[in-house]
């Protein structure tokens, strides 16, 4: 079970047929999951959530980014008075879409200076007893929890905390990134793609135009029919499997996923419907 997805919803011209407040439901036309990444920046207001969960099929899945101060990303001012209220905030946030049955996971990613140390499994171990009545995907954005001496232990300390492991494929530039390692840790699996631009990676940004640069990629066909024979693979070992292009910044990520649905030969079900023209043709 494949599914096949982008990270946000907003920024994907190809799909819109309606105005901006459709946007979501002319994306559920096209695919059935799609990472909600709105939930990194802010807690989302109920009214937000229920709104998103109203205006997608009753298949659809959405993977939750935690919110940014509960994997150490903050670094304005907070606007809980503590960690602890800062959890509770979330997992009251997040409940709905399990409610629902439409939260595929959570995914929180560490960012690149969360190195391999006992404090940071520390931080892990937390936030498994924070979230433990949700499905957790642990992604890593340094080097060390690959390397020779730590690689067995990780992928055992993510299996005996139900952790699933969030498989990325993205440039190679030094100790802030990390290799491509198609590890199942649990029933479900997660494959995100950011793109190869590695020029691009090691470039100066700002806050402003760091996705802008980053993500700038489009994958040919070679590259994704190797990603394909991985996803398959990765199929094999997990009852459900989500793949999500992050690739936003030129337009690409939507065009790549519809050239891999093409290439594993999926056709979905339960999709939105899309809007019909005057004549009777799909728009």
């Amino acid at each position: 079970m494949i599914q096949l997805g982008l990270t946000g919803w907003g920024d994907h011209p190809d799909l819109y047929q309606g105005t901006v407040k459709q946007r979501l439901q002319d994306y559920s036309a096209h695919f059935p999951i799609v990472e909600l990444d709105a939930m990194f920046y802010a807690v989302q207001p109920q009214k937000n959530n229920e709104k998103w969960i109203a205006e997608t099929p009753d298949t659809f899945q959405f993977i939750v980014k935690t919110y940014q101060q509960l994997t150490g990303h903050l670094r304005e001012e907070s606007p809980f008075a503590s960690l602890d209220e800062a959890f509770e905030a979330y997992r009251l946030a997040v409940r709905p879409y399990k409610e629902a049955g439409k939260l595929g996971a959570i995914l929180a990613q560490y960012p690149p200076w969360f190195d391999c140390t006992k404090e940071n499994v520390d931080e892990l171990r937390r936030l498994r007893s924070e979230l433990e009545e949700f499905d957790v995907a642990i992604e890593f954005r340094h080097q060390s929890w690959y390397e020779e001496r730590f690689r067995e232990r990780t992928f055992e300390f993510l299996k005996e905390n139900k952790f699933i492991h969030s498989i990325c494929d993205e440039p190679q530039s030094g100790e802030g990134s990390i290799p491509f390692v198609p590890e199942v840790t649990a029933s479900k699996a997660l494959l995100r793609f950011h793109g190869r631009n590695v020029a691009a990676w090691q470039a100066p940004v700002t806050r402003q135009n760091w996705r802008e640069i980053r993500y700038l990629y489009d994958y040919s066909k070679k590259e994704l029919e190797e990603l394909a024979t991985a996803i398959n693979n990765v199929n094999q070992k997990a009852e459900t499997t989500f793949v999500l292009f992050n690739n936003n910044s030129g337009g690409h990520a939507a065009q790549n996923a519809k050239q891999l649905q093409q290439m594993l030969d999926i056709t979905y079900e339960g999709l939105a419907p899309k809007q019909l023209d005057l004549f009777g043709g799909e728009l």
